[in-house]
C-alpha cells in the first residue's frame, strides 16, 4: 500500500505505528505538523506547521497552571491554524496520491486532514482525552471534531469507550473501526517481568519500596494529588522512593518537593528510552497513574507488561483493562487521600502484587503485544480501502 501519515512526526507513538509499515515494505509518507528527523525508509518527508513557536508548547517553564493555559489557547486557536493549513496539505496529498490517509490524532491533524477535503480514503486515530477533554472544550472544537469524524472513512480508537463516543461525535455507522494501543502495542521483548538487577538501579536503595509516577506533568494529570499524597505515604511507609521520569528540571516538581519537605524521597529523572523505562518499572512495586481523563495510555500497559502493580484514576476507559483489586488499584486521582491509600496498599499487599502480576502479563500477550496488533492494523487499512 501507498500510506500517508499525517502526524507530529516526533512523537513515539506515531513512529510507532509508522515503523511497521516501514519494515513491511509499504511505501510511507509523512507529514508531519512538527519538525522532526526522518524515518528510515520513508518515502517522502514533509513538514506541515500546524504551530508557531510560540504556541507549540516546545520548552518554557512546565507548571500546571501554565499547562492548562497552554491547552485552552489551542483550543481557542488550534482550529484557525488548522484553516490556515489545509490548502498546504492538500497540495503536498495531490502529488502523493496516496491509498490511504492516517491522521495520527484528532486534534489537530485529524481536523487537518477533513479540513484539507482529501481524495484518498481518511483514517483519524483517537487517542487519550481527544473526545472527553478537547472535543468539548469550546464550540469551534466541537465543530471541527463533529466535521472530522464525519470525514473519516476508518477509526482507530485506543479504547472502546472512544469508539463508542466517536458515532456521536460524527462518525458515520457502520464505518471499520479498530480498537488497539496507541502506539501499535507493547514491545514485549523490552517491556517483560524479570529481575529488578536488568538495567540501570538509578541509584535507588536496595529493598527499599519503590513507586513510579511515569506520566510527567500534564494539564490532565493531577500533580497536586500525588505530590500531597507523598508525605502520607511517609508517614506510614517511611523508606518509600517515587520516581518520577521526565520531571528533571521541572519548576513545578521542584517546588512541591521544596514546600512539602519530601525531596529526600522523591527522584526527578529526564525523560527514559524505553530500556530505561522498563528496567524502572521491573524495579518498582507501583506504577501511579492519576490521571482525570485517559484513554488506554501506554505507560499503563507497559507497567502491566513488567509485572509493576498499576494504581489509576478510576475512568471508563481504564477499567476495560483494571478490575479493581484483582490486577490493579482504581483510586479517586482528585483525592490525595484516595491516592495516598491506593499505593500504601500496593506497597504493603504482596498477594495482590503477585496476583495482578500473573494476570496482567497474561493480559498484554493477549490483547496488546505489538507484533500480534500491528499486523491487525495492516488488514484494518485493507478494509477501509474496500469499504
Amino acid at each position: 500500500m501507498k500510506l500517508a501519515f499525517v502526524a507530529d512526526g516526533r512523537s513515539p507513538i506515531a513512529r510507532s505505528w509508522i515503523e511497521h509499515f516501514l519494515r513491511a515494505g509499504d511505501q510511507v509518507h509523512l507529514i508531519s505538523t512538527r519538525s522532526c528527523a526522518a524515518m528510515d525508509g520513508l518515502a517522502s518527508l514533509e513538514i506541515v506547521p500546524l504551530w508557531p513557536r510560540a504556541a507549540g508548547g516546545g520548552g518554557g517553564e512546565r507548571s500546571q497552571r501554565n499547562l492548562a493555559v497552554l491547552t485552552a489557547m489551542r483550543h481557542w486557536f488550534g482550529p484557525w491554524f488548522v484553516a490556515r493549513r489545509a490548502s498546504m496539505l492538500r497540495g503536498i496529498l495531490s502529488e502523493v496520491r496516496p491509498d490511504v490517509v492516517h491522521a495520527m490524532r484528532l486534534p489537530f491533524e485529524g481536523m487537518l486532514a477533513a479540513a484539507a477535503r482529501l481524495a484518498a480514503p481518511l483514517v483519524v486515530s483517537t487517542w487519550g482525552n481527544d473526545l472527553t477533554l478537547h472535543a468539548p472544550a469550546t464550540p469551534l472544537m466541537r465543530w471541527m471534531t463533529w466535521r472530522a469524524l464525519r470525514a473519516a472513512n476508518g477509526l482507530h480508537a485506543d479504547c472502546e469507550r472512544d469508539a463508542r463516543l466517536a458515532v456521536r461525535w460524527g462518525l458515520r455507522a457502520g464505518l471499520p473501526s479498530i480498537v488497539m494501543p496507541g502506539n501499535g502495542g507493547v514491545r514485549r521483548d523490552v517491556f517483560y517481568p524479570g529481575p529488578s538487577d536488568q538495567g540501570p538501579d538509578f541509584g535507588l536503595p536496595a529493598g527499599a519500596p519503590v513507586v513510579v509516577q511515569p506520566r510527567g506533568l500534564r494539564a490532565y494529570v493531577r500533580s497536586d494529588s500525588f505530590f500531597k499524597a507523598v508525605p502520607r505515604v511517609l508517614s506510614m511507609l517511611p523508606n518509600t522512593v517515587f520516581v518520577c521520569p521526565a520531571m528533571e528540571g521541572a519548576a513545578e516538581a521542584e517546588a512541591w518537593c521544596a514546600r512539602l519537605g519530601v525531596g529526600r524521597a522523591i527522584r526527578l529523572l529526564p525523560s527514559l528510552d524505553p530500556p530505561s523505562m522498563a528496567a524502572l518499572f521491573r524495579r518498582a512495586d507501583v506504577s501511579l497513574s492519576p490521571s482525570v481523563h485517559d484513554g488506554t495510555p501506554n505507560t499503563l500497559l507497559e507497567a502491566m507488561a513488567c509485572g509493576c502493580l498499576p494504581v489509576a484514576g478510576d475512568l471508563e476507559s481504564i477499567r476495560e483493562w483494571i478490575q479493581d483489586e484483582e490486577n490493579g488499584l482504581l483510586i479517586d486521582p482528585t483525592s490525595e487521600h484516595s491516592v495516598a491509600e491506593g499505593v500504601v496498599r500496593g506497597l504493603t499487599d504482596a498477594g495482590l502484587r503477585g496476583r495482578a502480576s500473573r494476570i496482567n502479563v497474561g493480559l498484554i500477550a493477549d490483547r496488546a503485544d505489538y507484533d500480534r496488533q500491528m499486523p491487525r492494523a495492516a488488514s484494518f487499512y485493507e478494509q477501509v480501502l474496500r469499504g
